[in-house]
């Protein structure tokens, strides 16, 4: 509220008694109960006047005493609506008086500057409506109010009003209709507002019984408690969901869904019943229970072994757990005293089913039956994953909840071109930059698959015609392969744009700058991005660096040693060529073979074609080098035995080993961790970070029969240790500018043991870590990079990196 604490001022200056203000708010206004909260308020302080929604946001003009306008204006910033958000405020005072009474007038068309509001989980009030038998909407699966319900997803034209959602089909009835136009309502103009009587109906198929209403959901209780398998259509898509506890079920599930071994999503009816299988402290409850309502990463309980199904996690120390967050889904749950597996309701990599036809034949073989409705979902919106970090929420996948909520720019991009950036290959969002805020679109996945790439097309239309965004700069990742980097290469010329190409890693650091509302004039910083795989500003491949950055530019001045990828993306798919590759840079043949020939580890590489991996490696066949975190956190987990043959998902050998790691075992080993070598020297061209040393430590800790779990925990601590003197190195290099602020981004950062290391450390050091909060570390959040560097770039006309 101190933000805007000048229009107080400015009302305690004015010197008529009786006096008029017209008010214009932008941000999340629209769609959230704003205009009749104002209306309410006004009545309260007997004022005057009016308030309408056009295409900035909203506008109030109301005139009164001043003494009563002091007291309306301070509750207006204090009190507005729970999915409301202020972005901006301005006034001008008014002088005559044209209206008697207060009302809300029609909404005005206009240019598109306000916010569209996510989907949000049921508020308390229907909650109790659907739970109170006395109450029309007793059982309804589909009630809400301007405080929760569908949004983004429902929706395909601005303003938001029923006739442009898939809510315009349903005729409301006089009781609904009544509501829908009373102020004093909660659910005036709720545009999905419905009711049993004229609202969209919920069934089951195959429905041998001809069941309908509430006996749908009480079959559909019976069906998951005999161990069926039942695709549940949602708020942003069709989930699978069965019981949790029952092992043949989600083991079926497992096999009908071709998904191995990613862990699946969990619903409980309740955090009581959470509480049994997890520990969780208040940040992460506020999480669970927030109107985002997202999967929440919580730390297990170890008795849980014997209630839960085994497969839920495997490997894994963590359960991702939401609670119902749409009626359907408190209805459902209602007599269901365990939790559920809910999972996307999909083929493996295919996304989310979000049509009735789509999931009869797509999941065909794999639900046993569905629970349909025919309110039409028009945007898929996965759930959202989040994890807690120094008691804040770190965004893991922004989707359903948080997009396409703006986040404000920071500090000198007031005045901002229209940019979209177009994100990159994995984990793929777009970003739209919009008077002076950053539209993220939700998470879609991988454009590699052909039906995602679709979705994103789809998404990128849609969020240009909701926010009326006609861009003036397009961004892409510097990659020449990547599928949004082709499209933004051909949308460029074809509309004649300037197109900025983003080095991968710039973009991470500029995002996470952003993310902290770090000023375009605020320096440069030390960025630590750590990752996979990104296109190296040098044309090779890059995914362990120091940068030294800030929006405009950014250096290199330190990398781990680049090790080769042999059969280049089956080292993605396969660790245990990762480790060959590093044990083979570290002994080569001869040594490795003679000292370390009575390894379990050299017997698995026997049944390798190892003449042809040497032979690749000596002639650089298909083996390119890659400075990779990630691939040196699967070389150790494939080393002690962790995914060694396949990754059957994405980062799978590391979240594993990150899994093995316990307190105890770090307190323990804090002496022994593993020791990297960093070569300084002033010959070096670039610092460099080399694991090579460590591999001798590591094999000898595999020959005395070392316990992998205490091998995980030396390997976290060397490498947090090592990160933490590589910056000391390099903050220093300009002694008269010291380099005091440090960046981590990338998706090893999300490994919360190494973050947590490596921040500790740095702050006993006395420099300030800054870290991703509201986009995503990884893949994920680099379209926010790509549009800053690009907006920065068009502001300061500076080269993009030295």
């Amino acid at each position: 509220m101190a933000k805007y604490n000048h229009l107080l001022v400015v009302l305690s200056k004015a010197k008529d008694f009786h006096t008029g203000l017209r008010i214009r708010i932008r941000g999340t206004v629209q769609g959230v109960g704003f205009r009749p909260f104002v209306w309410r308020l006004a009545h309260q302080y007997q004022l005057a006047g009016h308030v309408l929604n056009d295409g900035e946001g909203l506008l109030i003009d109301v005139w009164g005493n001043k003494s009563l306008l002091d007291g309306f204006s301070e509750a207006l910033l204090k009190d507005c609506p729970p999915l409301a958000r202020i972005d901006s405020l301005q006034h001008q005072f008014l002088s005559d008086q044209s209206t008697k009474g207060f009302q809300i007038i029609p909404s005005q068309s206009g240019v598109v500057q306000t916010g569209i509001v996510a989907d949000a989980a049921t508020c308390s009030a229907c909650i109790a409506d659907i739970h109170n038998p006395e109450n029309r909407r007793y059982r309804y699966p589909f009630t809400n109010c301007t405080n929760c319900g569908p949004r983004l997803s429902i929706i395909d034209a601005i303003p938001y009003d029923r006739v442009n959602t898939s809510m315009a089909q349903f005729a409301q009835c006089s009781a609904c209709h009544t509501e829908y136009n009373d102020p004093e309502n909660r659910r005036f103009h709720a545009q999905p507002n419905a009711c049993p009587a004229c609202g969209p109906r919920v069934w089951l198929e195959p429905d041998t019984d001809k069941l309908t209403g509430i006996d749908v959901l009480e079959h559909a209780q019976a069906l998951i408690k005999q161990g069926h398998i039942i695709a549940i259509k949602g708020l942003g898509g069709f989930h699978l969901a069965c019981d949790a506890r029952n092992q043949l079920a989600v083991s079926r599930l497992r096999e009908r869904k071709q998904r191995d071994a990613k862990p699946f999503a969990l619903m409980a009816r309740h955090v009581s019943i959470i509480k049994q299988y997890c520990k969780f402290n208040e940040t992460e409850l506020n999480l669970l229970d927030s109107p985002q309502s997202p999967v929440v990463l919580l730390e297990s309980k170890a008795s849980i072994k014997e209630t839960l199904a085994p497969s839920i996690a495997p490997g894994q120390k963590r359960l991702g757990f939401m609670l119902p967050y749409t009626p359907l889904h408190h209805i459902l749950l209602q007599t269901i005293d365990f939790p559920l597996v809910m999972t996307s309701a999909n083929r493996s990599n295919n996304p989310q089913c979000i049509d009735n036809d789509s999931a009869r034949s797509d999941l065909k073989g794999i639900a046993d039956y569905w629970l349909m409705h025919d309110r039409d979902i028009l945007h898929r919106m996965d759930d959202s994953v989040v994890q807690q970090l120094e008691n804040k929420t770190q965004i893991l996948r922004r989707a359903r909840g948080y997009a396409p909520t703006s986040i404000p720019l920071p500090k000198g991009f007031e005045n901002a071109q229209d940019i979209l950036a177009l994100g990159g290959e994995l984990k793929n969002t777009f970003c739209l930059i919009k008077a002076g805020q950053a539209i993220m679109s939700q998470h879609m996945g991988d454009l590699e698959n052909i039906f995602t790439l679709e979705d994103y097309e789809k998404n990128l239309a849609l969020y240009q015609r909701l926010f009326n965004h006609q861009p003036e700069v397009l961004a892409i990742d510097a990659h020449p392969e990547y599928l949004s980097s082709k499209l933004g290469r051909e949308k460029a010329e074809t509309e004649q744009l300037p197109l900025v190409e983003v080095p991968h890693h710039h973009a991470h650091i500029a995002a996470c700058l952003a993310d902290n509302g770090w000023s375009v004039d605020g320096g440069k910083v030390l960025g630590i991005v750590l990752d996979g795989l990104g296109y190296g500003q040098d044309g090779n491949l890059w995914g362990g660096e120091f940068l030294l950055a800030d929006y405009q530019s950014c250096q290199r001045l330190g990398s781990f040693k680049p090790v080769a990828l042999i059969g280049a993306g089956k080292a993605m798919q396969e660790p245990w060529r990762n480790t060959y590759a590093h044990l083979l840079a570290a002994f080569g043949w001869e040594k490795l073979w003679a000292d370390y020939t009575e390894l379990e580890l050299l017997d698995f590489f026997k049944q390798k074609p190892y003449a042809t991996l040497n032979a690749m490696l000596e002639k650089n066949i298909n083996s390119p080098l890659a400075s990779s975190c990630g691939r040196l956190f699967d070389a150790v987990a494939a080393a002690i035995g962790i995914c060694r043959e396949k990754n059957s998902y994405e980062g799978q050998a590391a979240i594993e080993l990150e899994a093995m790691v316990t307190p105890g075992n770090l307190a323990a080993e804090k002496d022994n961790a593993y020791d990297f070598y960093i070569d300084t020297t002033p010959q070096a061209v670039l610092s460099c970070l080399d694991p090579t040393t460590i591999w001798t430590s590591l094999l000898a800790d595999l020959q005395a029969k070392c316990k992998a779990e205490v091998i995980a925990a030396r390997f976290h601590l060397g490498l947090a240790k090592s990160i933490v003197e590589m910056v000391k190195h390099l903050a220093m290099q300009d002694v008269t500018n010291p380099i005091q602020h440090i960046v981590l981004s990338g998706g090893v950062f999300q490994n919360r043991i190494l973050f947590q290391l490596v921040t500790q450390q740095l702050r006993d050091t006395n420099y300030t870590v800054l870290y991703h909060q509201q986009v995503p570390a990884n893949d994920g959040g680099l379209a926010l990079g790509q549009a800053v560097v690009a907006l920065a770039q068009t502001i300061k006309e500076k080269p993009l990196c030295a």
